[in-house]
């Protein structure tokens, strides 16, 4: 049986500084106590990965608020008013990357590739400083696979044994991203025994999973 953690001490296993893949799709799947800690403890300087940065006051939105992020890696921050501003101010380096490249680096990241062909970009800005080689008479961009020292995601379900489901566009990314972080800590909704989860139905084995946060009481 795994021990689940308070979400206060899971935040001091991540140290300023780090990279830090956060789950979530506008919101859905993003372990908003996990990110309530974090700005509790005053992370600072954190590289955040994530697909997009929801909205001031939600989720990621409140690292942003926070001044915790200095870099953020990203396919939109388009509902994110603050983020823009503290782009444009130089306070957070972004770098947009195309929703479909996005995961598709961090999938690589996860299962050890060298990096993803991909001809999304091409003859954009998103090309610049970029290797482009040819297969079969096509041109591609080389992305280079993402790797976190952290994957913090949210589930619906968890087991005494780290498996997990998850609900809805939760599964766009928490999947793929507990894959590519070298410590992954998920916040599910619901803790059950092992054997209420259907083999078929688990979508992160638990043995990629390092800590779970105990449910609220």
């Amino acid at each position: 049986m795994r021990k689940a953690i308070k979400p206060d001490d899971a935040a001091a296993l991540v140290p300023d500084g780090a990279t830090v893949l956060i789950g979530g799709f506008m919101g859905v799947g993003t372990p908003e106590r996990m990110i309530d800690a974090l700005v509790a403890r005053g992370a600072r300087n954190l590289t955040v990965i994530a697909n997009d940065a929801a909205m001031p006051g939600k989720g990621i939105g409140k690292l942003v608020s926070a001044g915790a992020i200095s870099r953020a890696i990203m396919s939109h921050i388009g509902l994110n008013p603050e983020i823009q501003r503290k782009m444009i101010s130089g306070e957070i380096e972004v770098e947009l990357v195309p929703q479909g490249t996005l995961v598709e680096r961090i999938r690589a990241g996860g299962v050890g590739l060298g990096g993803v062909l991909t001809a999304t970009g091409l003859g954009t800005p998103v090309e610049d400083g970029k290797q482009v080689i040819e297969v079969d008479g096509k041109r591609y961009l080389v992305e280079k696979p993402i790797l976190g020292d952290f994957a913090l995601i949210a589930a619906q379900q968890a087991d005494y044994s780290g498996n997990l489901t998850y609900s809805l566009t939760a599964h766009n990314f928490n999947p793929i991203m507990a894959l590519a972080g070298r410590m992954v800590i998920v916040e599910p909704e619901l803790i059950v025994p092992v054997g209420v989860i259907p083999p078929d139905a688990v979508k992160t084995p638990g043995v990629i999973v390092d800590h779970m946060l105990a449910r609220v009481a």
